[in-house]
């Protein structure tokens, strides 16, 4: 994909969001059941669309909202539903329609205090708190987040009573049962009024914000920050969180500077992406454009997405760190400096950097090498099986001191403030501690390219079969495996990735784009990373002509 012109340039007026235009056809514009392109579909992170294109809609809402009633029932869920809402404008029109549903549905809600909004993480960590020590009357939670996604668009993420994103076989019924009420014209649907829901009994307010705050010396070192002093810049990029940074500085003594901390659905305070979009992505150097022109001011500086599930780190020596490279730091150091027991594991997506392989055998540790897709860890985070997950796209969390989950979904607030206890215990920023890891391990060289595509030719990602695939060398090195599936549990992993003793590559097809997605990875020379990429390329072409 070519580099828009604008790319890392302040927004200007034309590429903003009409919000009003977009709310009105949030309510007004009807949806059609019969095209696919409209109706609910379950990605990796929940259903996403935009009510400008009618794939997200009221009508969606209203439906998913009463799948996930019935849903509940089926599954023997009767606590309370955790309600929580990022800054995207739909954001807001849709946490208004669940509500009403869910208490329509006499289920009991909590949602923030003062109308707040509530990162994915936080939403996750009190689902894990209200169950801990419970047997029964278990609660679940909805998150009305596109995550990074442009301006207008939303989502709606379910995550049940072990606190992480739903795995397929929740969000295939939803997806059923909700398609099923769409095409029924919405019978069965109940629902009250908004006025009703807000003054409802069966709605509470809850500080999940504080309690929160209060819990983060539990798995991060506070007060070893504190004592160091250093100067740490935060980009908020007007998201769920942004309210977050100044408490915990003023709570634990930190020395934080915060930008864009105010919310503004249009997002008109970002520099352009990479294709000359607002996209609210904290791995990105052109959306954090603005932040690291600042990058030495700071020991280190961080950024988050409008839910807070991913991290960026920014340091002086190194700019953005590639989020791979970060999330080997991470893991090192926890393995280091937290006293987790021997049998826990790490996990990783298998489309992660395999520095992360070499840092975990080095640690005596277990990898467990899952499928794209954070729902694949939540369960064995809840477990305490598996101490850190991370996936190559700058998503992580890991357990607290004690060895107890911490949140079973990506939570990017805890990564940046590791990136800062980092800073302060070992005297090196991120950046300068994965230098070390380069010099003990080989460097990598690592890329992801996006081949233009179609959905029948992504389609055809499913008919490949590593067992029909003749292949016996890859850029000059023997092929050591070609795998369908996913190490660590056996999960299809939705295309197909080959592996040398020097790199890799794996390629599957995006579920939002007429793209494939060709990830490679080198420990020989960048000369080598495109060998890779060529003949992974050529070979997939090959496979999916059949």
């Amino acid at each position: 994909m070519a580099l828009h012109e604008r790319a890392g340039q302040p927004a200007q007026p034309q590429d903003l969001t009409n919000i009003a235009q977009l709310v009105s056809a949030y309510f007004v514009n009807e949806v059609d059941p019969r095209n696919p392109a409209e109706q609910v579909k379950f990605g990796t992170s929940g259903h996403r669309g935009s009510a400008f294109e009618n794939s997200f809609n009221e009508a969606h809402i209203l439906a998913m909202s009463q799948a996930l009633v019935a849903y509940r029932e089926e599954q023997g869920i009767t606590g309370p539903l955790l309600l929580g809402k990022d800054t995207h404008a739909l954001s807001e029109a849709a946490f208004m329609t669940a509500l009403e549903v869910f208490i329509g549905n006499d289920i009991e809600v909590h949602i923030q205090s003062a109308d707040g909004y509530t990162p994915t993480p936080v939403i996750s960590h009190s689902i894990l708190r209200y169950n801990r020590g419970r047997s029964s009357g278990l609660c679940d939670g909805v998150v009305i987040t596109p995550s990074h996604n442009p301006p207008a668009d939303g989502g709606f993420k379910y995550n049940p009573p072990h606190g992480g994103p739903a795995d397929t076989d929740a969000t295939k019924v939803i997806e059923k049962y909700a398609n099923a009420l769409l095409t029924s014209e919405l019978v069965g649907v109940q629902a009250v009024s908004y006025a009703e829901a807000r003054s409802s009994k069966l709605l509470r307010e809850v500080d999940w914000r504080q309690a929160y705050i209060d819990s983060l010396p539990e798995v991060i070192d506070m007060e070893t920050i504190a004592k160091a002093g250093i100067r740490i810049g935060v980009d908020a990029l007007g998201g769920a969180g942004a309210s977050y940074w100044a408490l915990i500085a003023g709570q634990y003594g930190l020395n934080i500077e915060v930008h864009n901390e105010n919310v503004d659905a249009s997002f008109r305070f970002m520099t352009l992406d990479k294709d000359g979009k607002i996209r609210m992505d904290c791995s990105s150097p052109y959306a954090m454009a603005s932040l690291l022109k600042l990058k030495d001011h700071y020991a280190v500086a961080v950024g988050n997405d409008p839910d807070y599930d991913r991290h960026g780190i920014v340091t002086p020596s190194h700019g953005l760190l590639n989020p791979n490279h970060y999330l080997a730091v991470a893991i090192d150091y926890l393995c280091r400096n937290r006293n987790w027991s021997a049998d826990l594991a790490i996990g990783k997506t298998l489309v992660s950097s395999a520095m992360i392989d070499r840092v975990v055998a080095a640690n005596n540790r277990e990898l467990r090498e899952m499928p794209v897709g954070f729902k694949w860890f939540a369960q064995e985070l809840h477990q305490g099986v598996t101490a850190f997950a991370g996936e190559e796209s700058a998503g992580a969390t890991f357990l607290d001191k004690q060895g107890q989950p911490w949140s079973t979904d990506k939570d990017g607030i805890i990564l940046a403030l590791l990136a800062a206890e980092i800073c302060a215990r070992t005297g090196k920023n991120p950046g300068e501690y994965y230098d070390d890891l380069c010099a003990q391990h080989g460097t990598s060289f690592y890329q992801r390219v996006d081949v233009p595509s179609s959905a029948e030719r992504n389609a055809a990602f499913s008919s490949i079969r590593a067992d029909k695939l003749k292949l016996e060398s890859l850029a000059g090195d023997e092929v050591r495996e070609v795998m369908t599936k996913a190490p660590a549990n056996g999960a299809l992993i939705g295309g197909v990735k080959v592996t040398t003793d020097n790199g890799w590559f794996a390629a599957r097809p995006s579920g939002t784009e007429p793209v494939y997605k060709i990830y490679c990875e080198s420990f020989v020379s960048a000369g080598h990373l495109q060998q890779l990429a060529d003949e992974a390329e050529q070979l997939v072409n090959q496979w999916l002509q059949g």
